[in-house]
């Protein structure tokens, strides 16, 4: 695969790392939002936005939502919005699966802590990129993940493809990614990998690392397999389009 950069250890307490990177085209083909569209690109790092504790909290979230479903594969998903859920090689709606029972599993206070990590992560992306965090709108799809090393049952279950999120989800103008475990403590593989024409540059996971990025072919990335272990992590994404934004999820 070439020269490997790590861009973030997990043994390191960032920040604010952040790397700029030439814009490419793909948002010339969407339309423009000013004060919003991406004209500075890049990718950053930081462990300055949410504490361990929040993220163990969060973390906790996802596990008891996760555990009334489930992937037959390696990667299992949780949409708090939308209410999907893995179940086996299938997609259930949370919401509609287990009605009224939900708030036994969820709380107020889960959705509230969820909505202001949320609103921290958006701030500090708005920050570094230099944009109005008001022109930002929360997008679909944002999801929990949890992977581990059962093989792949569902072309669902190959989380580790190259990909670029603008083409994958044409929405997407800023990713971001909180992750809920570490790096090899909790799993092996699993690292973050962003790839250039020239190397690989990879962010090591830790609880409460945000790892954020401008949505396009410029910031084209996978991850590696996960080999051992659990990995938990939460993707949240931002639109400059008022009309692909999503309001935070409640528990009614």
């Amino acid at each position: 695969e070439g020269v490997t950069e790590v861009l973030a250890h997990r043994s390191d307490t960032l920040q604010d790392k952040f790397v700029e990177v030439p814009c490419s085209a793909d948002y010339e083909s969407h339309k423009r939002f000013a004060g919003c569209t991406p004209r500075k690109c890049g990718r950053g790092v930081t462990d300055a936005v949410i504490t361990r504790e929040e993220a163990e909290r969060i973390r906790r979230i996802a596990e008891r939502g996760l555990s009334l479903g489930g992937s037959d594969g390696g990667a299992s998903i949780l949409d708090l919005h939308s209410g999907a859920l893995s179940l086996g090689k299938h997609f259930v709606n949370l919401y509609r699966y287990f009605g009224d029972k939900i708030q036994d599993i969820f709380t107020e206070e889960d959705f509230a802590l969820y909505r202001d990590v949320r609103q921290r992560i958006q701030q500090r992306i708005a920050h570094v990129f230099g944009i109005s965090s008001s022109a930002m709108y929360l997008t679909k799809p944002t999801f929990f993940s949890r992977m581990n090393s059962t093989g792949a049952k569902t072309t669902h279950d190959e989380y580790w493809h190259p990909h670029v999120d603008k083409v994958t989800y044409g929405s997407f103008d800023y990713t971001s990614l909180l992750y809920l475990s570490d790096y090899s403590k909790d799993f092996g593989g699993g690292r973050f990998v962003f790839m250039d024409a020239d190397s690989n540059k990879t962010v090591e996971p830790r609880a409460g690392r945000v790892s954020f990025f401008t949505s396009g072919s410029e910031n084209l990335h996978r991850v590696e397999r996960v080999r051992w272990g659990t990995r938990f992590a939460i993707t949240i994404s931002f639109s400059c389009d008022p009309q692909h934004g999503i309001g935070d999820p409640r528990v009614t």
